[in-house]
């Protein structure tokens, strides 16, 4: 009966995701633990999302944005306050915890026209495995005046395979 009750133990937490003493941890893809997300404002500007996950946290400095084309171009990105950490690997940096929002301007868009928005961006979990660098991407269309903002579009997450 003992043993019974453990693999219902057992069964449970792997169901729910715990990790149980003496197993490795169970990270998240980084697509899940630093969930992108972008829109356009209006045809100046565009809005960054990154949803960091509990556990997990995002560098600062990691952080790049770009355009697949040529037209329009971005200009420096405001970022919000961050925190600051000393990190094992890289020092004392700064780092975003949760919600994440960044804005970045844009010249030289015009109303409806398609953009893909890339990301660049690394981040640890808090139990000190560190990802490398990530890229993800959404398509946006530029709002024609007066529409308001955009749709926020978030980023595709790669197919499922076999075993995930």
């Amino acid at each position: 009966m003992r043993v019974g009750a453990l693999f219902a133990v057992a069964t449970i937490a792997f169901a729910a995701g715990l990790d149980l003493p003496g197993t490795e941890p169970k990270l998240l893809p980084p697509e899940q633990a630093f969930r992108f997300s972008a829109r356009a404002l209006d045809a100046n500007t565009l809005e960054a999302r990154f949803d960091v996950a509990n556990g997990y946290y995002l560098y600062r400095d990691k952080l790049h944005f770009g355009l697949d084309q040529p037209s329009p171009t971005l200009g420096a990105a405001t970022f919000p306050s961050a925190e600051r950490k000393h990190d094992a690997f890289f020092g004392d940096v700064e780092i975003y915890r949760g919600a994440v929002t960044v804005k970045l301007p844009m010249a030289g868009s015009t109303p409806r026209q398609n953009l893909v928005l890339v990301a660049e961006s690394q981040g640890c979990a808090d139990i000190g495995v560190c990802y490398p660098p990530s890229r993800q991407q959404v398509r946006l269309v530029v709002p024609p005046p007066g529409a308001g903002a955009g749709p926020q579009v978030e980023a595709a997450q790669p197919p499922k395979g076999l075993f995930n």
